[in-house]
């Protein structure tokens, strides 16, 4: 009988930790797509040209675990022209292997009128990537956690 409670109380700890690992997530996600959506009140629009595409490796380990290999990723350099008629030049924080655009392509830039430098181009992966990520990952593992949870009390409840 003390191994089922020291085993329950294992399982208790797994399934809360679970929840609360996975509620982080969600609220990093949210967090992170709340940015987006301020970011997307506040910005004004531009004609862009990728000028360029700079390959670099991210030795930060962050994108190369997520690409799982070592091959560089692409990262557009954005040409465009501020509403006070500044030509401006930003680089993409969002890079891919294989690239998403091509040296020449027309893209729409977003930036915040105060802060031009504060430039992105209007594309999914730079807006709602990391949100969807974080989010996402946090819903499975609260989802799993909860779920688990959920029928350990069931079956504790039916063999009482």
């Amino acid at each position: 009988m003390q191994v089922q409670v020291r085993g329950r109380g294992a399982r208790r700890w797994i399934t809360f930790g679970a929840i609360a690992f996975g509620a982080v997530f969600l609220v990093i996600g949210l967090v992170l797509a709340g940015q987006s959506v301020s970011f997307l009140t506040d910005a004004k629009r531009a004609p862009g040209t990728v000028v360029a595409l700079e390959w670099r490796n991210d030795s930060s380990g962050a994108s190369r675990k997520k690409r799982g290999n070592d091959e560089p990723a692409a990262y557009p350099v954005v040409r465009f022209t501020s509403a006070d008629g500044t030509a401006r030049t930003f680089r993409s924080s969002t890079g891919s292997n294989p690239p998403s655009y091509d040296e020449g392509d027309q893209v729409e830039v977003l930036y915040r009128a105060d802060s031009p430098d504060d430039a992105r181009i209007n594309g999914f992966a730079s807006l709602w990537l990391l949100p969807l990520i974080f989010g996402g990952i946090g819903l499975v593992i609260a989802g799993v956690g909860t779920a688990v949870a959920v029928v350990g009390r069931r079956r504790s409840q039916a063999v009482r």
